[in-house]
């Protein structure tokens, strides 16, 4: 028997027909790409502040499952890593998410912010400006002010005079990290003016020596970064975590996809517009092989087996997820762009989000043309005499 190319020529044989399917398959596809990008925006905004580390190991406390969330360890322990062999430095950051009040400079509103402590002669951040800034970071009252924070949090330059947590301030520069969905803004002072602005944690009679939320670690040329976090296990208490910067980022956006109450959502989202491809890739192959049930039950007649007629069904659903596929990623790119820099969050079409949403794709149609499919094993071919 000759091979014909039947499934493309089902596909093309009434182009209404065709626009009208592929419309819908897009739309349901669509719905997919902005829910992941959505999730993933979200993980990549949580994650943010933990890129900007300039460290190869992280410390911190082994009761913190959330970096934001407030589990400080001893700076003792700081400095008890310092003297591991392999550690180049250890330098702390301190973390305050509730208690920053931002008052808008221009209009004088109040607002949550995000405030990072740091040692300005060790900063523990990889931001061009902040290397700058480390002579005025050491004057009492000043800050330097996330120059991505969300539009209404005001414009602060240097020289800009505010409050903070109800205290003056004074902005000595600015930088570029971005807010994600808990946090509007960010500011970085030095470490006495966090302690001043916010105290000392932790039951310390000495002032030196806060606890801390994070570590960041520095390894030696020549050493490995697996065998000095190794030692640092080996030398710190059970109360102190390390983690590569690697791992940091991967816990982090493990917790927030699977526990926190934003990720899981997203995720829902996704499975939510998943189920509805398939009900909608179902309902237009169902029609199609309605239409076509004479078509195939005269191939049944000729010989054609039902595995050759599955064959030819499963190539159209491909078909139609490949050609589906095309427009929804267009408009799904070109939303999530103006969306990401609407709300200036990091939303986007990555390399991975193409190829999950490609392959859900395809497997959403040819699902659904595995259980439409009955309609062309039942046709039967006395139905056309």
């Amino acid at each position: 028997m000759v091979s014909v190319p039947l499934a493309r020529r089902n596909l093309l044989a009434n182009t209404p027909r065709l626009i009208r399917s592929v419309s819908g398959i897009a739309f349901a596809v669509l719905l997919m790409i902005v829910e992941l990008g959505f999730r993933d925006g979200f993980l990549e905004s949580m994650v943010m502040n933990l890129r900007a580390l300039d460290g190869d190991i992280m410390l911190i406390s082994s009761a913190k499952y959330q970096v934001d969330r407030i589990s400080p360890f001893s700076r003792r322990q700081l400095y008890e890593a310092r003297a591991v062999p392999g550690v180049a430095s250890a330098s702390p950051l301190y973390i305050e998410r509730l208690r920053p009040i931002w008052k808008n400079p221009q209009d004088q509103r109040l607002y949550r912010i995000t405030a990072y402590g740091l040692d300005p002669d060790h900063p523990v951040f990889l931001f061009p400006d902040l290397a700058a800034k480390h002579e005025a970071l050491r004057q009492p009252d000043t800050v330097m002010f996330d120059r991505r924070a969300r539009s209404f949090l005001g414009e602060a330059n240097a020289g800009t005079e505010t409050e903070l947590a109800r205290r003056h301030i004074t902005v000595v520069g600015t930088f570029e990290l971005g807010p994600n969905f808990f946090s509007d803004g960010n500011v970085i002072m030095s470490d006495r003016n966090f302690f001043k602005f916010f105290g000392a944690r932790g039951a310390v009679k000495d002032a030196d020596l806060p606890d801390i939320e994070i570590g960041a670690v520095k390894v030696l040329p020549h050493f490995k970064v697996a065998d000095v976090k190794a030692s640092l296990r080996a030398a710190l208490p059970p109360n102190v975590a390390v983690l590569t910067k690697a791992e940091l980022v991967d816990e982090e956006k493990a917790y927030n996809a699977k526990v926190s109450p934003v990720g899981p959502i997203f995720t829902i989202g996704t499975i939510i517009g998943l189920a509805v491809g398939m009900m909608i890739s179902y309902q237009i192959l169902f029609s199609e092989l309605s239409d076509q049930r004479s078509q195939y039950a005269t191939l049944k007649a000729m010989g054609y087996r039902n595995s050759y007629l599955v064959k030819v069904v499963l190539q159209q659903a491909v078909f139609y997820a490949l050609i589906g596929y095309v427009p929804a990623w267009i408009l799904g790119f070109l939303a999530l762009r103006g969306i990401g820099q609407l709300v200036l969050l990091p939303v986007g079409i990555s390399f991975s989000l193409t190829v999950m949403s490609l392959a859900m794709t395809v497997v959403m149609c040819t699902v659904s043309a595995l259980i439409a499919v009955r309609r062309v094993i039942s046709a039967d071919p006395a139905e056309l005499f």
